[in-house]
């Protein structure tokens, strides 16, 4: 069973099966939120990712990021990601179209970032997260 499921810019449908979210700065002691900092959090995220997920291809939606203070710091300007850092493994039909439809499937995992906690669904799911080029990212699998 499915967390939701996304309609993708293509028209393909796809599933999100497993989601995990956290804050990008839960845990930060010092310092402040800037690029040098924000660039090691989205690279972490990217390889628990790879390590959660080994048999499937991890897909990194590019954060936006927010400068709200001009003022530089020792590391440069703030600069903030989206409140929400997510990890979601997602499934669909086979890409190939030779494949057995009832034997293969296609998987990717995700990692992206979002203004809002709320499970992405729909044609309603964050237009970034929407415009995923699954049949170059994705991977088919056999059940």
């Amino acid at each position: 069973m499915s967390l939701s499921h996304i309609t993708l810019s293509s028209g393909r449908s796809i599933e999100l099966t497993e989601l995990r979210m956290s804050s990008p700065y839960g845990g930060m002691l010092e310092g402040y939120p800037c690029k040098p900092v924000n660039d090691m959090k989205v690279r972490s995220l990217q390889r628990q990712a790879e390590h959660s997920f080994p048999s499937t291809p991890v897909h990194l939606v590019p954060p936006s990021r927010e400068y709200p203070d001009q003022t530089a710091g020792a590391f440069g300007p703030v600069e903030i990601l989206p409140s929400v850092a997510c990890i979601g493994a997602f499934r669909s039909t086979a890409i190939a179209p030779e494949l057995d439809p009832v034997l293969h499937r296609s998987a990717l995992t995700v990692v992206w970032f979002q203004t809002v906690l709320a499970v992405p669904s729909g044609e309603d799911a964050d237009p970034e997260l929407r415009s995923i080029r699954w049949e170059e990212l994705a991977q088919d699998y056999e059940l």
